[in-house]
């Protein structure tokens, strides 16, 4: 599975790439990383349909994350990708903001990495967390 992550925080590519070192190795999951809006829309457009889910921060400068969540829910609806937002705010606004712009998820920052992995039915040993 392709996952973009965009968030304008560099080290969140470190982090993502230590909590899920396994599943990257074993090619499970694949990561690629945008630090702005404009640059996951160039992604998208250069590589449509390859990221199955979309991980992107809300607050970020130029395009925000609510902006970019609205134009990936427009523009690339077959087939959808998965968007999950993260914010470092867990208010009721962002939240009500990016549910109505077609959010399919909301992490707050920081990311509690179990609980993702949770959400991509992952766990260490490589087994869906729902079977045990």
């Amino acid at each position: 599975m392709k996952i973009l992550v965009v968030d304008d925080e560099r080290d969140i590519q470190t982090l993502f790439e230590q909590r899920f070192r396994k599943e990257v190795r074993d090619k499970v999951l694949e990561f690629v990383f945008a630090f702005s809006g404009e640059e996951a829309l160039t992604y998208l457009n250069q590589h449509e349909h390859e990221a199955v889910l979309i991980l992107s921060d809300i607050n970020m400068p130029g395009m925000s994350g609510l902006e970019l969540l609205g134009y990936i829910k427009q523009k690339y609806v077959k087939p959808p990708p998965v968007v999950m937002m993260i914010t470092a705010y867990g208010d009721a606004e962002n939240f009500n903001a990016a549910k109505k712009l077609g959010a399919d998820d909301f992490l707050t920052k920081p990311v509690d990495f179990i609980l993702l992995k949770e959400k991509l039915k992952l766990t260490h040993n490589g087994e869906n967390i729902s079977s045990g």
